[in-house]
């Protein structure tokens, strides 16, 4: 039985680890703090405590009290025969007071080498009831743990598992808060701030400074409406917009603004609700990206179609008269020149002779319904007598004015045009699966060069860097013809030009000409700039005596017939390689690329080897066309 004074100690001891929970946000430094008052409270000498490692199949040593140092981030299987395990699976306290004589569960070896002999396992769980890890004392003499000590251990970790689930959704918290900071920073062609419920700005980002010319301090306490131009004020588009967002949570908000030096700016963006926990208004996120120049070449470009088909549908070159449903009183000369046909063959119905047979049903429908709708237009196509092709042409017709029920038409030829329409959709269909592809390649090396990025100015350097490689591709692209394709060295040569100028050190050794698939090239150029970009920082091209063997081949891939490109990147004479988490040994984004990008995108086959003095790697990916045959 525990005395006054234990009791009175035992309950100090949780006031005093719910004072030191409330005031720290550093999860390891309360658990060791957790691990020395329980065991003050225990009067045990040491204590630690496990945590479950993802996969549930390990556990961590991840503070502790009275052991060795490196007894942190021990790690320990979670084998069925140990109590530790048992005592997490089953949510219930074990205790061993002698294990000299424990026959139910077997100990780990290392807590029999440093002397334990007793010991009690007390599993934490989480708000839900999820199993986060263990509580563990020991005690190197044989001890009987009583239901007093069994029941403080269970109260203690009850404690200690809601404490652990906050300061875990503290740390997410503030490495969400640090990214999306950092993503807001530099996200230098959007506009984004915020605005208070009455729509006075309270928040305003470098993005917005740059696109509207006001700054932070200027524009602090500015209402929102002062962003809109003077007629959308007067048709009260900016109320509109903020009681949409309030009342639907967002609305959309693609129009004219104005800067602050009166000139104007196209945005495309939106204008989110924010709400406090309650429900009520907290204030309006406006986020708006400047298209201005994407949306005067839109407007450009539907003028210019606009005129284009008024110039086509304008110029006759077959002109017919017809009374209803298209029996045809006249056909011009230049109706007969193209079809072959005599005015006299053509008049009545005679005419449809010379359109295409799968076209003559629309044909005929289109006349069926010309005079409910005011007008003829339809497309078809027309027998040429100079070859017998059947040629595209455009017929539009109205009434005659005065001519009572006679129309007056004109057939006019599109087959080119429709021929660039195609081409067009082709072209279009290529240029955004293009711009897909870049989009969502920036895009992973923006997440990815944050993820890895200490500082703002490691994430400049890095990301510049990775756009610099993917820039020089796009050029490689840009300058191709229509049936061209980038050569691998062509490709190897920019990137290496980009990076060496001393070439003594490198050995290229691979035939010139291997065409790559142009929808491949931008992931493996990548590749090779990871690769490139280590090997002058930390490996063979930082080194006195290093020396990069380049190698390259054309081999069949795994099904025996499609050509595969085999990169041999080796290097040697690397002095002081690198501990095994620094940059150099390929532990960051250039390693994750080569081992899982390149395989899940490529399909390709991958080694990354450190060497006694250097990286070795080999990428074989079915890529390559193989040279092009003069």
């Amino acid at each position: 039985m525990l005395d006054h004074r234990q009791l009175i100690k035992r309950q100090q001891i949780l006031a005093d680890f719910g004072e030191f929970a409330l005031r720290s946000d550093d999860l390891d430094e309360v658990l060791r703090e957790a691990c020395r008052l329980v065991s003050d409270a225990v009067e045990t000498r040491r204590s630690k405590v496990l945590e479950i490692q993802e996969g549930g199949e390990k556990l961590r040593v991840r503070a502790a009290v009275g052991w060795q140092p490196d007894i942190v981030g021990l790690e320990l299987d979670m084998d069925d025969h140990t109590s530790e395990t048992y005592s997490i699976r089953t949510g219930e306290p074990v205790i061993t007071q002698d294990i000299t004589t424990e026959k139910r569960f077997k100990t780990p070896n290392f807590m029999r080498e440093a002397g334990v002999a007793a010991l009690a396992n007390v599993p934490i769980f989480l708000p839900g009831n999820r199993a986060y890890g263990l509580l563990q004392v020991d005690d190197v003499e044989p001890r009987d743990f009583g239901e007093e000590d069994t029941q403080f251990l269970r109260t203690y970790a009850t404690i200690l598992g809601p404490v652990i689930d906050r300061l875990y959704k503290v740390q997410a918290l503030q490495s969400t808060t640090e990214r999306f900071a950092l993503v807001v920073e530099n996200a230098c062609d959007y506009a984004i701030f915020v605005a208070d419920p009455q729509d006075r700005i309270v928040d305003w980002h470098k993005g917005a400074q740059k696109i509207f010319g006001w700054t932070a301090e200027e524009a602090t306490g500015m209402s929102g409406s002062e962003l809109f131009t003077p007629e959308d004020r007067a048709r009260g588009e900016d109320r509109k917009e903020i009681e949409t967002a309030r009342h639907e949570g967002s609305a959309p908000d693609v129009r004219w603004h104005v800067r602050k030096d009166g000139s104007r700016v196209f945005l495309d963006g939106s204008t989110m609700c924010l709400r406090n926990p309650d429900g009520s208004v907290r204030g309006f996120l406006k986020i708006g990206q400047d298209v201005t120049e994407r949306h005067r070449t839109e407007q450009r470009l539907l003028e210019s179609e606009a005129l284009q088909r008024a110039l086509i549908a304008g110029v006759p070159q077959l002109v017919w008269r017809a009374r209803s449903l298209g029996f045809r009183i006249w056909s011009s000369p230049q109706w007969e020149r193209f079809t072959g046909q005599r005015d006299e063959d053509s008049v009545g119905m005679g005419w449809l002779d010379a359109v295409h047979p799968d076209d003559r049903e629309l044909v005929t429908a289109a006349w069926m319904g010309a005079e409910a709708k005011g007008g003829l237009d339809c497309e078809y196509r027309i027998r040429r007598a100079s070859d017998g092709e059947y040629v595209w042409h455009h017929s539009r017709s109205l009434p005659g004015s005065g001519l009572g029920l006679e129309w007056l038409g004109t057939c006019t030829d599109v087959q080119e045009l429709k021929e660039l329409q195609s081409s067009q959709e082709v072209m279009l269909a290529e240029l955004q699966h293009r711009t897909r592809n870049i989009v969502a390649v920036i895009r992973s090396l923006s997440l990815k060069t944050i993820e890895s990025s200490l500082t703002l100015e490691d994430f400049g350097e890095a990301f510049g860097h990775r756009l610099a490689a993917v820039a020089r591709v796009q050029s490689l692209l840009s300058q191709l013809g229509d049936y061209e394709r980038i050569t691998f060295d062509d490709l190897l040569e920019a990137e290496l030009a980009a990076h060496v100028n001393d070439r003594e050190k490198i050995k290229l050794d691979g035939p010139p000409g291997i065409r790559l698939r142009s929808r491949a090239i931008q992931t493996f150029a990548l590749a090779l700039h990871e690769l490139a970009t280590n090997a002058v920082k930390y490996g063979a091209l930082a080194s006195p005596q290093g020396c990069l063997t380049i190698r390259w081949r054309l081999e069949n891939g795994y099904d025996g017939e499609t050509p595969a490109l085999l990169l041999e990147w080796v290097e040697t004479g690397v002095e002081n390689m690198p501990a095994a988490d620094a940059p150099a040994q390929g532990s960051g984004y250039g390693r994750e690329l080569i081992e899982r990008a390149l395989p899940y995108q490529l399909k390709a086959k991958t080694t990354y080897e450190m060497g006694a003095d250097g990286i070795r790697c080999t990428i074989l990916a079915p890529i390559a066309f193989g040279p092009r045959k003069e």
